[in-house]
């Protein structure tokens, strides 16, 4: 009994310490600190798959739980429906038809040494490492496959992952995942679908071309060194990134957590293919599979933020890098049209997600967001003046943090060749190639389903003139 006192006193003075020391990082904070800054990037994921964004098929637990600790976006865009165009964008915070990256270098394009993000170009990683960040790319680069635009010549202190626009998720044979491959043609010589004895080889012949040799001079690399990565990629990235996050636990640090997931090639593991015996069609189980397994690593990464109390320092941002390849993957987009390579919505809107532990308070914002405000609003939170630097972006703390604040962003422009739009509140203008414009007002017609150009000749010409001024100041395509 004589000791109870003294235990008491001892958990008391401990609480305290704990309370004191959550007062001084939050102090720390509105005083002008540097927040840890986390950017997580899905390949490929559609709008409508995740459960906080009307997706019922697929539980995505992890996910869900880091939009309702934050802000889920309703309206959050990328600059381009394709990967590497909008990874250029949002790596710099400019449109990245202002200096050429207009196009996706896929295949052998990756090792053409002109093809690539310009050096002229600064990165937020670049940004951040001159305000003392200790900066990681972990995952998927994209943005040149030659010495020249090698991350770390872009700001990154690290970097583990892969160069070029895909890779298979373990190495072969592929042992321990269900694999759904492209083809031209079937064993058989005929067309439609072929499963190899054991269930685990799929192929199918629906899109007729053959799955891309993603493998082909694109090596897991840890800096410029391949390495023998034995581990599935969406594991191995998780692993990678919670050793930086523990490594860098003491210092400010920016993470750039780029899976491949749920990009081609379709590889389920079979520990999340058990998951979804149900779903009949092969095709949508290992996508199902692919999803479970990217949700519960994100949950991961969260955790060791968490588990090193470093969630209250942590700005955390999510997001697709474009709308999803439904035909190719499943991955659905609705209530949006198109997808992937589609200027309509479904190729453009996508999941986004801020999180930032009692900095933002939970919610959901129709406020039209872009992944270049991404870019400009983690680096105002670092301390970086944006306002000299040209960015495209625009910091969207202030409206986050203080519900009835003005939409600091009313308009988004795309150009991907002959594909062209424009959004200007909730009027949105697109054309393909020489197709006339058409309009839709996606208040009351989020599907883009009524063209309306016709009959608002009007705000047609108004946001065509709009979209030709922005293009006036866009440069040339660097590459075809």
């Amino acid at each position: 009994m004589s000791d109870l006192p003294v235990q008491v006193s001892y958990r008391l003075a401990l609480f305290t310490a704990a309370f004191l020391l959550r007062m001084l990082v939050a102090g720390s904070l509105m005083a002008g600190g540097r927040p840890n800054i986390v950017l997580i990037v899905a390949d490929d994921l559609g709008y409508g798959e995740l459960g906080c964004y009307g997706g019922l098929e697929i539980p995505t637990p992890n996910l869900d739980s880091l939009a309702a600790s934050g802000v889920r976006l309703t309206n959050g865009y990328v600059t381009a429906p394709y990967c590497a165009a909008s990874r250029a964008g949002m790596m710099t915070g400019r449109y990245q038809t202002r200096f050429g990256f207009e196009f996706n270098p896929v295949g052998v394009k990756n090792n053409d040494p002109t093809i690539g993000l310009p050096p002229r170009e600064t990165t937020i990683a670049e940004y951040l490492r001159g305000q003392g960040y200790s900066t990681s790319l972990v995952g998927k680069w994209h943005l040149g496959g030659t010495a020249e635009f090698h991350p770390q010549r872009h700001g990154f202190d690290e970097f583990f992952g892969f160069l070029h626009e895909g890779h298979f998720y373990v190495p072969p044979p592929w042992h321990g995942v269900t694999t759904w491959l492209r083809r031209t043609t079937l064993p058989t010589g005929g067309k439609g679908r072929w499963s190899s004895p054991d269930g685990r080889t799929i192929w199918s012949t629906h899109l007729g071309h053959n799955e891309p040799p993603y493998d082909a001079d694109n090596p897991v690399m840890r800096s410029s060194q391949p390495v023998e990565e034995q581990e599935n990629l969406t594991d191995a990235f998780t692993r990678e990134a919670c050793d930086f996050i523990d490594r860098k636990q003491e210092q400010p640090f920016f993470l750039y957590l780029s899976y491949n997931s749920v990009h081609s090639p379709l590889q389920g593991d079979d520990e999340y293919m058990a998951r979804f015996p149900h779903i009949r069609d092969m095709q949508r189980r290992i996508f199902a599979a692919m999803l479970s397994h990217l949700d519960e690593s994100v949950g991961k990464v969260i955790d060791s933020l968490a588990q090193r109390n470093l969630q209250e320092t942590t700005l955390i941002l999510f997001l697709s890098d474009n709308g999803g390849p439904t035909a190719e993957l499943t991955s659905s987009n609705l209530p949006l049209r198109g997808g992937k390579g589609s200027l309509y919505e479904g190729g453009v809107r996508i999941p986004m997600i801020i999180s930032w532990k009692d900095q933002l308070q939970p919610g959901t914002s129709d406020a039209i967001a872009s992944s270049l405000d991404l870019t400009t609003t983690a680096l105002t939170a670092a301390g970086v003046d944006t306002d000299q630097h040209h960015l495209d972006g625009v910091d969207l703390l202030p409206t986050l943090r203080r519900a009835g604040t003005s939409h600091p962003r009313q308009t988004h422009y795309w150009r991907m060749g002959a594909k062209h739009a424009v959004r200007h509140k909730h009027w949105k203008l697109v054309r393909t190639g020489e197709r006339p414009w058409e309009l839709y007002d996606l208040s009351i017609d989020i599907g883009e389903t009524i063209d309306l150009a016709d009959d608002r000749v009007d705000i047609a010409n108004q946001l065509s003139m709009m979209w030709q001024n922005w293009n006036q100041l866009q440069a040339k395509p660097l590459w075809k």
